[in-house]
């Protein structure tokens, strides 16, 4: 080859190297986004209430903008194995985190954890908000809330109380138990699904669950609701009483929501914010939660930053009043 054929080839492909590269580079806009399946990770393993509402949201979603949203459970050290994930992921829109009220306790959970709970993420939706409900098995032959203090006071260390570890649900058992008064084993699972799993066959003799993760067990009569812990009775479960009124001032809420990597463009951010926006707002979607017994939560991306530094605080508080050693 000629010296300055040879020189033109190298040019252009200098050149079309170049341009591919920037190509690859250029952030996406929002008007292109999404143009490829959006990931979303849940840090707990399926059937629970945090599973529930990535599959919900992300089907409506995927019908709204025409691209798969793909759920992917990754369970393991209390969410914190799914959360780092999504810290570690490109901040290009395509890697969400399934977050929940758990996300805010574990800074006060655990001793250390693989990222920072406020720094590594961008806020991108909350969805809904629930009570939770205390249950129980065929092991707790018991009609009432009053009647299980009672069997747990008169039997010190005999009732155990399923949970997952840490999160959300070790936390509210662990404030049950602080607020009830009782001695009881606290028995950790790898999420609130399975901790489930044995309360329905009489391993466990209860649980602290939210409503979306006990729904189908309460709905099959395989478990029994006992109480709620919202101030009010909750429409979806009207003859169910509030733990306020069998006696116990407890009470409990979770959340859930979607985070994303931090550094993530502003402008798809808002883009995933508008578009849940306004599934959330649909008549459908409201029956829907509240046939779990859940509120819709609609907020933005800075609201929710502020709601979650406010959260982590809280939890933190709940925690050392409690005792809660860190794991």
């Amino acid at each position: 080859m000629k010296p300055k054929v040879a020189a033109a080839v190298l040019s252009a492909l200098a050149l079309s190297t170049a341009v591919h590269a920037a190509q690859k580079s250029a952030p996406e806009s929002a008007a292109q986004y999404p143009s490829r399946p959006i990931r979303v990770i849940v840090p707990q393993a399926p059937g629970g209430s945090n599973d529930f509402m990535a599959r919900y949201i992300g089907g409506m979603l995927s019908e709204r903008l025409g691209k798969p949203v793909v759920i992917d459970n990754r369970p393991g050290a209390g969410g914190m194995i799914g959360t780092d994930t999504v810290a570690k992921a490109n901040p290009d829109g395509y890697t969400l985190l399934m977050a929940s009220t758990a996300f805010a306790m574990n800074p006060a959970a655990m001793k250390k954890l693989p990222y920072d709970s406020i720094k590594d993420f961008d806020w991108v939706a909350t969805f809904a908000k629930a009570p939770v409900v205390i249950i129980v098995g065929p092991a707790a032959p018991v009609k009432s809330l009053q009647e299980l203090l009672d069997l747990a006071r008169s039997k010190p260390n005999y009732i155990t109380i399923a949970s997952a570890t840490g999160g959300f649900n070790h936390f509210v058992s662990e404030m049950f138990r602080s607020q009830a008064g009782i001695k009881a084993e606290i028995a950790l699972y790898k999420g609130g699904a399975p901790a489930l799993i044995d309360v329905v066959s009489g391993q466990a003799h209860m649980s602290v669950q939210p409503i979306p993760t006990a729904g189908p067990h309460l709905r099959s009569g395989k478990v029994k609701a006992l109480a709620v812990s919202s101030p009010k009775r909750v429409s979806a479960m009207p003859d169910v009483p509030t733990a306020t009124e069998a006696g116990l001032p407890y009470q409990a809420e979770i959340w859930w929501a979607w985070a994303t990597t931090a550094g993530t463009p502003d402008p798809l951010i808002n883009k995933l914010n508008t578009e849940i926006a306004a599934i959330l707002q649909s008549p459908e979607t409201a029956k829907r939660l509240a046939a779990e017994a859940a509120e819709v939560f609609i907020g933005k991306p800075a609201e929710i930053r502020k709601m979650i530094v406010a959260e982590i605080a809280k939890w933190d508080k709940v925690a050392r009043d409690a005792g809660m050693p860190k794991q």
